[in-house]
């Protein structure tokens, strides 16, 4: 293949969104694609990982990573296939996964491969969006919050916010095999019943319904030892209200404030002092190092059927990102959201 020939469309960031992002935000380019030279890869990118940390990446402030510059392309996870290579340890035809940013093709430069994390993919494993979904970012987040800070024991019961996305499915599937009793909290009756259903939680609170209080009182009648949060706001408040001693809170995300400009801390907060409960942080890239011990594991429950992925596959181009991101903030997604570029 004459990779010259080849013309990369890109989005890039235009300006810092207040609230949710709108087309102002952003700006299609396009640029000939290069040749890989001594130690470059070049991907063509055929999925893109749409996570709700794209959000915070947008704006100019102290984060885990630093914000995407005005006129970068959009950072993005994604799943490509190797096309061109001068680096011996990715050959052409090979599947990767990394962090390809928001583009058809990415030019991955020898000295960026760690930075990048560019990375050979096994697709005997799982498919495409199942490596964006369980075996990739959102599986490798809730693994590592579920089993190092939860910290899960069998006969626990563990509450999941945002229970139907591409985290919490694992974490509720994964606190099942666990032997915990998995509560999970979603928006509307269709994931509130695939969640159970499907995913076999032992129930689910619809929070669009009614309050969580009450749907926690039901069905958490002894408590909560381990909420993973993924959502923040009032639903972190109502959760912190059934806590029992020694719990731990996951603090994964905050989706309900990422697009607000006045952000709600909890209120509750003291439930974490009368219980001795402990509430953390965790950000996924931490585990970097451990990651094949999650894909090693949770590929075998894929294999044998009990674990589940579920994507929300968008088939489309870079120009569709946008549209296809804003649909994680409106909650129109159902599972884990993946925009497929190519086959």
């Amino acid at each position: 293949m004459d990779v010259t020939t080849l013309t990369n469309h890109q989005i890039r960031l235009a300006a810092r969104p207040v609230g949710l992002p709108g087309p102002e935000c952003w700006e299609e380019t396009q640029e000939p694609v290069r040749a890989p030279a001594d130690g470059e890869v070049l991907v063509q990118v055929l999925a893109l990982s749409l996570d709700p940390a794209m959000r915070g990446w947008m704006n100019d402030q102290r984060s885990y990573l630093p914000p995407v510059g005005i006129g970068d392309v959009m950072r993005s996870a994604g799943i490509g296939r190797v096309i061109a290579s001068e680096n011996p340890s990715f050959p052409v035809g090979g599947l990767v996964t990394g962090g390809t940013g928001v583009q058809e093709y990415c030019l991955v430069p020898a000295n960026q491969v760690r930075r990048v994390g560019l990375t050979p993919i096994d697709a005997r494993l799982g498919s495409i969006s199942q490596w964006l979904n369980v075996l990739g970012m959102p599986g490798m987040t809730g693994y590592f919050g579920l089993m190092d800070i939860g910290q899960p024991k069998e006969g626990d019961t563990v509450v999941v916010s945002g229970a139907s996305g591409a985290v919490g499915q694992t974490v509720g599937q994964l606190a099942r095999i666990k032997g915990c009793r998995v509560v999970g909290i979603a928006g509307g009756p269709a994931k509130c019943d695939w969640v159970v259903n499907e995913f076999g939680f032992d129930a689910c609170i619809d929070y669009k319904s009614g309050p969580v209080g009450v749907g926690l009182r039901e069905h958490c009648p002894d408590g909560v030892d381990i909420y993973f949060d993924n959502v923040g706001g009032e639903i972190l408040d109502a959760v912190l209200k059934r806590i029992n001693r020694k719990a731990r809170i996951v603090i994964c995300g905050a989706i309900s404030q990422y697009n607000s400009t006045q952000v709600q801390g909890p209120k509750n907060y003291l439930s974490l002092l009368v219980n001795r409960a402990r509430m953390e942080g965790m950000v996924v890239l931490d585990y970097a190092p451990r990651y094949i011990e999650a894909v090693v594991e949770m590929s075998g429950y894929l294999r044998d059927g009990s674990m589940k992925s579920r994507e929300d596959v968008v088939v489309g181009g870079v120009a569709d990102f946008p549209a296809t991101l804003a649909m994680l903030f409106s909650g129109e997604n159902f599972g884990k959201l993946v925009l497929q570029l190519a086959e």
